[in-house]
């Protein structure tokens, strides 16, 4: 279990982190098409997992913003943001912003991808939602760097998850 905060408030997670170093846990996730989308998908490419509570709030759209055009000018990524939004909500949100060098998935259905990764929030209130975090693979799958924001209102810490990128 993680300890993060929310506006200074302990709030804590399912579990923690997979390791750098490990191969990602696979997941199957829902995309805006309503299909599912699981990490053998984006094998051979370098992948950043943008994970967040709700596409909803000004932290999390910063967020997809950020990655959508710092990402867009590297080569064999993709950012795939991730939250329990509806696909819906994802796509209204993307389609308006122009956002179109981000893979929108949800783990609604079943929630097993907050499971296997550590992020589901256990109290507070939110409570049931994902945490913050941000995790690069490598073109493998296996993970080369992880963050999760200590307090949830912040936003991540771009600079380190591109330096993993270009390393």
């Amino acid at each position: 279990m993680a300890t993060v905060t929310l506006k200074g408030n302990n709030v804590h997670t399912s579990g923690e982190l997979p390791q750098t170093g490990t191969k990602a846990p696979d997941f199957s996730l829902v995309k805006t098409d309503l299909s599912t989308a699981s990490l053998a998908d984006f094998k051979g490419t370098r992948v950043v997992l943008n994970i967040f509570p709700s596409v909803d709030t000004g932290t999390c759209a910063a967020s997809v913003r950020k990655f959508n055009e710092e990402v867009s000018s590297l080569e064999n990524t993709k950012v795939l943001c991730i939250s329990r939004d509806l696909p819906f909500a994802m796509a209204r949100f993307c389609g308006a912003e122009g956002l179109e060098n981000v893979v929108s998935l949800s783990d609604f259905r079943n929630h097993s991808f907050g499971e296997k990764y550590g992020l589901d929030f256990t109290d507070g209130p939110l409570e049931g939602l994902l945490s913050r975090v941000v995790i690069v693979l490598d073109e493998e799958g296996k993970v080369i760097h992880t963050e999760q924001v200590a307090e949830i209102v912040d936003e991540p810490n771009y600079k380190e998850a591109l330096k993993a990128l270009k390393a």
